[in-house]
């Protein structure tokens, strides 16, 4: 069984159905979670993911959000450490990148999952976590 730490990004797609010029985001974010559902397999997310969704939406909105599955089997949340939080802030520091992408990248690393976004900071990131974009993982 996989699992996947989904970056914000991804759950913008997925609930905004947004494309990128001529590239369907949305549903590709759609389509990734619609394998995770059929193959059992576990989403990841964390606190740090639902206080960025809480920049974009209301709670209950955040909350419909994350809302993939029904009775939310595929569904978890993980917590995140002091530990962490200080990895991720060093990280940014020496890279020049923001420390919510670092300290996804080691949720990621320390979940054993697959890190899941588009945002061109986590290239540099690829020595924490794997990091595929959903179109790689359809």
């Amino acid at each position: 069984m996989t699992r996947y730490y989904v970056d914000t990004s991804i759950w913008r797609d997925l609930h905004e159905n947004r494309k990128d010029n001529l590239r369907p985001l949305g549903e590709w974010a759609f389509e990734l979670f619609r394998k995770i559902r059929i193959h059992k397999d576990t989403v990841l997310y964390s606190d740090s993911v639902m206080e960025e969704l809480l920049r974009y939406y209301t709670r209950a909105e955040a909350n419909d959000t994350l809302c993939i599955s029904a009775d939310y089997e595929i569904l978890h949340r993980i917590n995140t450490t002091d530990e962490q939080i200080k990895e991720a802030v060093v990280l940014s520091r020496t890279l020049k990148i923001p420390s919510g992408d670092c300290l996804h990248a080691v949720l990621a690393r320390d979940a054993k999952a697959v890190m899941v976004t588009r945002d061109a900071h986590f290239e540099q990131l690829r020595f924490i976590a794997d990091v595929k974009k959903p179109e790689e993982l359809i």
